[in-house]
């Protein structure tokens, strides 16, 4: 038999190669890249669709559709998000609902629930402009659309479109999604049954994410940019490096001076920031726990905050104090306070940071109050009794139910002679200490980075003496107590203090200092020993600029003490015998907060090399001008 030609033996082979029912052979130069490839199998156990829904402008938002297969009669949960929805439903490649949803979605999947996650407008694959945190239709916004109408016609579509629904709607989200919950609220879609806004983005100058009291938080630059380029796909970054985050603003100069440096002050994020650094109507009219007061309650509420949320602790207990007036029956508005970092009640809720407690707390709360409240409410389930107000007690451990909150007696605990703390009173005097913007206090023991997810989300739990021994901070420590302090609410700074320069920052600290014990060894299980922990339970800032108005700021003047009042974050705090209350004050927490040039100037975000300089603070305790912490003692 003769040999083949080569060429004929090739074709030969190919054809032998090439699939039974295939249409073209595969040769080595086929183009090796498909259109597309179909993840969700015939054998997967839910059911996938994603649709552009139109908005009363023509806008098309793009919307994932999920639930098990054979749902029928079934509720919605919506969240609409300015992170990737399509994302949102492909957590892992798996043909089990429950693994391609995020992890707070496992009961509700199961339940037959259709889950909903869509693109807010200008984001990932939806039409249209994205505008941070878009205002309300009104004053600051004359287009007549915002969050609140996308989200009623997004329901609107939903529930004459799915027809495995049962038309009833619930909308839940954390953070962004938290603030979008929030405008569901506004005029909302008679579908609208329920809300549980988690974390949510309320007032951005207060005391959510780019301002507290004032003082400028500079990662907000990174969101800027991430969010701001190319719809939020393009994984943008500040090209800085993996150093020392300190030492990268430190060097920088102002924060004005590293936006100039990196090339970011043009995007419209940033601008809104530099150009706006005082509560003035740019951001008060923005405000939505002001939004929410002018109009009625008619959807039932739950709001959700983490005790250690180290971005948005403020938004929820503001909308909470905006609402809870309407709420007459007590029956529609709910507040719950988590031992969480941001966003911690849809994870897990085992530990933060150092600091443990009895199992996973944010699933036993999604599955003992979370779940049962959309299901009362979606699916007409027996009435849960969910609680007015739903605490954590972190120190003993234990959920605590009550009525109102932050109704508590306010107790003052003031600053003492030779650093003490006491609930009476002392003599009239003084404590100075020299701050220097050139060596501020870092708010994390060097090298920081405000990026590392592990470094951001406890920090604050982080135990404080790496700075006990600065020069530059004041510290305040209790006898060890004799009985169990409970403190349930929103600790209240009333600090006197005066500086040498003309203007400055004001940082308090409440910390509940463990006593000088040792557990068994890490060996048998326990938490690693960590005798005289210092436990932070509320870490807050004030511009001093402010302090007779935040819309009105002023220089200081030099040598006069000032009444400073801000609150720390909400608590729901029991410290055991034996354990000591302790104070801090500084005026840095670098990089966190931009640094103050305790010189006065119009703009800090302009503030030059010049203007930075030393000065003495200088803490009143005593007599007339007694600085103290109000702490609100539960009456157990």
């Amino acid at each position: 038999m003769k040999l083949l030609r080569s060429g004929a033996f090739l074709a030969l082979a190919f054809a032998i190669a090439a699939p039974a029912g295939a249409q073209n052979a595969v040769t080595p130069m086929t183009p090796d890249v498909v259109k597309s490839y179909g993840e969700v199998r015939a054998d997967a156990d839910f059911t996938l669709r994603e649709v552009m829904i139109p908005m009363r402008d023509g806008t098309k938002l793009y919307t994932a559709i999920v639930f098990k297969k054979g749902a029928k009669n079934a509720p919605i949960l919506i969240s609409r998000s300015p992170y990737n929805a399509h994302g949102d439903v492909t957590r892992t490649a798996s043909q089990k609902i429950t693994e391609i949803l995020p992890a707070m979605d496992a009961e509700f999947a199961e339940d037959g629930y259709i889950r909903v996650y869509q693109d807010i407008r200008g984001m990932h694959k939806s039409d249209g402009d994205w505008v941070l945190n878009r205002p309300i239709a009104g004053p600051l916004n004359k287009t007549g659309i915002d969050e609140s109408t996308d989200a009623y016609d997004t329901i609107d579509w939903l529930v004459k479109n799915v027809p495995e629904s049962n038309g009833k709607v619930g909308i839940i989200g954390s953070s962004y999604l938290g603030f979008t919950s929030l405008m569901a609220l506004i005029n909302p879609h008679p579908a609208l049954k329920a809300a549980v806004p988690q974390s949510p983005m309320v007032d951005g100058w207060m005391g959510d994410d780019w301002f507290h009291n004032g003082a400028f938080r500079v990662n907000s630059f990174d969101y800027m940019v991430e969010m701001s380029v190319g719809k939020g796909d393009a994984d943008a970054k500040i090209p800085r490096g993996a150093g020392d985050d300190y030492s990268a603003y430190l060097e920088a100069g102002s924060a004005g001076d590293f936006a100039r440096k990196w090339g970011i002050d043009g995007i419209p994020g940033v601008r809104k920031l530099m150009e706006n650094p005082a509560y003035t109507p740019f951001w008060s009219l923005q405000a939505v726990d002001k939004w929410l007061a002018a109009r009625p309650l008619s959807v039932p509420t739950m709001l959700v905050v983490g005790q250690w949320d180290q971005e948005d602790s403020y938004g929820a207990p503001a909308v909470y104090r905006a609402l809870e007036p309407k709420d007459t029956a007590n029956d529609k508005l709910s507040l719950v306070i988590g031992p969480w970092r941001h966003s911690g009640v849809n994870h897990y809720g085992y530990e933060l940071g150092d600091v443990s407690f009895t199992g996973d707390t944010a699933h036993e709360f999604r599955v003992k109050w979370l779940k049962p409240f959309f299901d009362h409410w979606l699916k007409d389930a027996p009435d849960p009794h969910t609680p007015p107000v739903l605490t954590y007690a972190t120190g003993i451990n234990q959920w605590e139910v009550s009525q109102k909150w932050d109704d508590a007696k306010m107790t003052p605990l003031y600053l003492g002679a030779g650093g003490g703390l006491s609930f009476t009173p002392g003599a009239a005097g003084h404590d100075d200490y020299v701050s220097d913007p050139a060596h501020p206090v870092p708010f994390l023991p060097r090298p920081l980075s405000m990026s590392d997810r592990k470094q951001w989300t406890t920090w604050l739990v982080h135990d404080q003496r790496f700075v006990e021994d600065r020069p530059d901070v004041l510290t305040y420590k209790s006898a060890p107590l004799d009985k169990p302090i409970h403190i349930k609410g929103a600790p209240r700074v009333d600090l006197y203090a005066a500086t040498t320069g003309t203007d400055s920052d004001w940082v308090v600290k409440l910390i509940d200092v463990a006593p000088d014990t040792t557990p068994e060894a890490a060996s048998q299980g326990a938490k690693p020993a960590n005798p005289g922990f210092e436990l932070p339970l509320g870490i807050e800032i004030f511009r001093g600029r402010y302090v007779h108005g935040f819309a009105t700021p002023a220089p200081w003047k030099p040598g006069k003490v000032e009444n400073v009042r801000f609150d720390l974050p909400n608590i729901n705090h029991v410290l055991l015998p034996g354990h000591r209350l302790m104070v801090q004050v500084q005026s840095s927490l670098f990089p966190l907060y931009d640094r103050n040039p305790q010189t006065y100037v119009a703009n800090i975000f302009n503030a030059r090399p010049g203007d930075y300089k030393a000065a003495t603070q200088s803490i009143q305790r005593g007599g007339a001008t007694a600085s103290a912490v109000l702490l609100p003692i539960a009456q157990d």
